[in-house]
């Protein structure tokens, strides 16, 4: 059960979470922790989901498919609207990174949390943000600069860079919209794909060209701001454990981070946030050769997936913090008052088959019993599910996420296992069996793992 508001706050007294899932049950114990009412919205397939049963106040946005619920900007307005919401906030996904959507919020008098609309639009063109800032001063990822004007200059880029390259979606992300060309024949045969394939899933057919960093580590920095010019940064985290090109382990410090490395170039990136104004909440990506070179590769204007891991070595609650600023208030801490404390860790327990190139796996649970006392260190377990919760085919196949934290990553990684090993999901196959094989490896427990690293771990048919 949710715990009941308390009177008194005079500013927003509700706000629209157009999101589901974990995500959206994260923001709304955020909003009953500042005395905010939280109204979700949810989807015809989603009328079961085990949060909704608290709230009293909740609205159904449609059918099903994204298109016609989560991604429907009128019906979340309306809903918005009709609610009496003051605020919106998108969560990640979905319309969390939809410039036109935070204008439309705009419009309507609507708060929208996160980003300006401008800042939005300047990071969702990954073209543009990354020539913005190799202008600024960061080291970015070899290749074109700006969009791709023809194929004749894409073959020579490539030439000049060397191969192999990547071709990628410029208003793309979350591992979409790329296609790896190891020669001349490859990229002329991929370009013309790669600009339909944007177009199809983006709405853009506008395509870039970098170099492919093969046995790469992907870094990235947490970063805040607020609309008085204050910027701070709350570490880095790894999230080189990818199946899919999404990601399936993440964890906080990096293991290949030093603190002159994170030191400087976290102040490096805030300059260049500065530059552009930027508000709210947000994640630098980097990739780092075997050189220990980090290239900027994207930023993601939103709340991430794995904030969680920094909420833990940092103590400071990131959704209440995005929510104060959206109230124009000054961030309560500065970069002095940021503190790394321990190590920990995020599993995304998702209903996947790792036997089977972690297809999806929907279905009925009919038995869901998490374990929250395997320490040594802490347990934190984020997940919208409960036992005879049905996980629909339309939507992400996340069902939780299990945040460990210890003093050292050696503790953080000991408690993970004994919560999975104890983490009790049946009537779905789920990637726990395929995160204890990650967990128990040599490689992973080195520290030294890359973006390849999965395949060797699990074999050459998955990763």
């Amino acid at each position: 059960m949710f715990p009941k508001l308390k009177r008194g706050n005079e500013l927003f007294r509700k706000i629209l979470i157009a999101n589901r899932g974990e995500v959206a049950e994260r923001i709304i114990r955020a909003c009953y922790d500042l005395n905010i009412e939280p109204i979700p919205v949810y989807s015809e397939a989603d009328s079961d989901l085990p949060y909704l049963k608290d709230i009293k106040n909740k609205i159904c946005i449609g059918p099903g498919k994204s298109s016609l619920s989560y991604l429907n900007r009128e019906a979340i307005l309306q809903a918005a609207i009709n609610t009496g919401s003051q605020a919106v906030h998108p969560g990640y996904g979905f319309l969390a990174e939809d410039e036109l959507f935070a204008k439309m919020c705009f419009q309507q008098k609507l708060t929208f949390i996160g980003p300006q609309s401008n800042s939005i639009a300047l990071m969702g063109n990954k073209s543009k943000a990354k020539e913005t800032f190799g202008n600024s001063g960061l080291d970015v990822i070899p290749g074109s600069i700006g969009n791709l004007p023809s194929l004749e200059k894409a073959l020579a880029t490539a030439e000049d860079i060397g191969y192999p390259v990547m071709l990628k979606a410029s208003s793309g992300g979350g591992g979409r919209g790329i296609r790896i060309c190891n020669n001349r024949v490859e990229l002329k045969k991929n370009f013309l794909l790669a600009k339909v394939e944007a177009e199809k899933a983006f709405g853009s057919s506008s395509i870039y060209l970098e170099k492919l960093i093969q046995t790469a580590k992907h870094i990235e920095f947490q970063i805040i701001g607020d609309t008085y010019g204050n910027l701070i940064h709350l570490g880095d985290r790894e999230c080189s454990i990818q199946r899919n090109n999404q990601k399936l382990i993440e964890e906080s410090p990096s293991p290949s981070m030093d603190e002159n490395i994170r030191r400087n170039k976290g102040r490096e990136l805030l300059n260049s946030l500065k530059k552009i104004g930027y508000i709210n909440a947000g994640t630098i990506e980097f990739l780092m050769d075997d050189k220990k070179n980090l290239y900027f590769m994207e930023m993601n204007t939103r709340l991430q997936v794995e904030h969680t891991v920094t909420e833990m070595v940092t103590g400071i609650d990131i959704v209440k913090e995005q929510i104060n600023i959206a109230l124009n208030r000054e961030l309560s801490f500065n970069q002095e008052d940021v503190k790394f404390n321990g190590h920990s860790i995020e599993c995304r327990i998702n209903a996947e088959d790792p036997g089977n190139n972690f297809l999806p796996s929907p279905g009925i649970i009919t038995e869901f019993n998490p374990d929250l006392s395997s320490g040594p260190g802490k347990i934190r377990i984020d997940t919208h599910v409960k036992a005879k919760y049905e996980v629909p085919v339309f939507y992400d196949s996340m069902i939780a996420k299990v945040i460990t934290h210890g003093e050292t990553r050696e503790k953080a990684i000991e408690t993970m296992i004994n919560t999975l090993k104890k983490f009790t999901i049946k009537g779905v196959k789920t990637t726990i069996p395929a995160h204890l094989d990650i967990l128990n490896s040599g490689i992973f427990k080195s520290g030294d793992y890359n973006n390849m690293s999965l395949k060797k771990i699990l074999g050459d048919q998955n990763g």
